[in-house]
């Protein structure tokens, strides 16, 4: 267990607050209507097509856990058929990621969530997690529940807790920084600097 005070994070890691959230019952809905010209529907399982999405809503906020995942662990995870994938389609594109995964008796994790940049401050947010809770409590479970973290979008937090979802756990999580082993060039998320001490010592 760490104690209080300064904890260096080795060359190439990330250390990040991850805060979890759940609800016991189903929250009420805000009533959003599905914005002008986007369409709601069940995401193709595709590898490829995800792997698309999951970069391109994941980038600005380091999104990494599927794409260090070998494609054949990919596709048994999403190709399973207690986790249902949704997405928002606008101009014949999916523009948005809704991941609920069943697979623990009696608990949905809303495992992904996220819209591209296409679609921000559109609605499609809060759209999108009524039909999360709506789809999530229908079948029978007795626990919703989601985690973020620091580096994700500031936006994320706020918006699951006014959404319904209670924080009740905090970890700190430290992992591979996704740019510094090539799952994301170095210039993206401009907001969390790459430190590679020992690439900097030798420039």
């Amino acid at each position: 267990m760490l104690g209080d005070g300064y904890h260096d994070v080795p060359d190439g890691k990330l250390a990040v607050a991850v805060t979890h959230l759940q609800m016991h019952k189903p929250a009420p809905l805000r009533g959003v209507p599905l914005p002008k010209g986007l369409q709601f529907e069940t995401l193709w399982k595709d590898v490829a097509e995800y792997r698309d999405l999951f970069r391109r809503i994941g980038a600005d906020w380091l999104w990494f856990g599927r794409l260090r995942l070998p494609e054949p662990e990919l596709a048994r995870i999403i190709t399973d058929p207690k986790v249902q994938l949704y997405t928002l389609i606008k101009h014949d594109r999916p523009e948005a990621l809704l991941e609920l995964d069943f697979r623990k008796d009696g608990e949905c994790e809303l495992a992904y969530f996220g819209l591209t940049s296409a679609l921000i401050g559109s609605g499609a947010g809060a759209y999108l997690m009524d039909r999360a809770i709506e789809i999530a409590w229908l079948e029978e479970i007795t626990r919703f529940h989601v985690h973020t973290c620091t580096i994700d979008s500031p936006q994320a937090l706020p918006f699951y807790i006014r959404s319904g979802f209670v924080p009740y756990k905090r970890q700190i999580e430290i992992a591979d920084d996704p740019r510094c082993i090539g799952l994301f060039p170095a210039d993206v998320a401009a907001h969390v600097p790459m430190i590679r001490l020992q690439n900097n010592a030798n420039d």
